[in-house]
This record gives C-alpha cells, structure tokens and sequence, in this order.
C-alpha cells in the first residue's frame, strides 16, 4: 500500500513540528524563589480571615481563622511570619511551646520573628477566639520540619 501525501501538506507537517520544537526549548521553565536563599530571612504570609453561615432556622454562625491554616518552617531558620488583620477586630495570639505572643489588629500587619530549633508542630491560638463559644478555635499549626 502506498501514501501519497501533497507537497504542501507535507511542508505544513513540518513547520508545525519545528514550530513545536521550538517552542518547548524557547520556554522560561526558571522556577520562582517564595522562600528566600540560604542565610537569607525567610517570610510566611497569613491573614485573618471570617467564616459566617446561617442555619435553617435564621440563627447566625460565623467562625474565625488563620489563613493559611498551616504552614510548614524549616528547623534551624530565621523566619519572619507577617500576619495581616483582615477580619476582627482584634486577635491577641500566643506560640504554643515558646514565649512568642503579640495582637493582630485589622488593618495592621503583625510581624513575628521566629526560630525554631527543634521539629515538631507548634500551634498559633488566638486567644480571643480559643473555642467554639467564642467563634473558634482560632488555631494554625506551624509544622517545623
């Protein structure tokens, strides 16, 4: 059996093979630095954030939270978490396990320099909002790996 293809068919084949090529070597494939260099300060983002739902019979629920509500540190790094207040008023937190402790307030930003030293999972709780009857818990989880 025997294919005949037209000249110009052909050369379109081609061309769209090239073209094909080229454009996967021509690619900016550079990855995006989110977490700083080696011996540089390491920054994580979070904001506060507002949950709110009615039920079927009208009653009001709304929840606060961390956002992200986990973030993962490397052990044995200067990190700077920046907290931007969102939602509530205020949000007065400490850092489970250590002496870390401070307030977001909305509209501000919050900066927390933070170095851990051993692994584990470290729990940011926002005092103001520590359990369900105060539209919580508020709690992030710092994984130090």
């Amino acid at each position: 059996m025997v294919i005949r293809l037209r000249k110009g068919w052909l050369l379109l084949a081609l061309a769209v093979v090239v073209s094909s090529v080229l454009w996967y070597v021509l690619q900016d494939r550079s990855s995006v630095e989110t977490a700083g260099r080696a011996g540089e300060i390491f920054e994580l983002h979070m904001v506060t954030s507002e949950i709110k739902s009615t039920t079927e019979d009208g009653h009001e629920l709304e929840a606060y939270r961390w956002d992200p509500g986990t973030l993962y540190i490397p052990k044995d790094k200067d990190i700077t978490l920046r907290i931007y207040g969102v939602n509530g008023m205020e949000h007065p937190f400490y850092v489970e396990g250590t002496d870390i402790k401070g307030t977001v307030k909305k509209g501000e930003e919050t900066l927390i320099n933070l170095h851990f030293s051993e692994p584990g999972v470290y729990r940011l709780i926002c005092t103001a909002h520590s359990n369900i009857e105060n539209n919580g818990p508020m709690i992030a989880y710092l994984i130090v790996e």
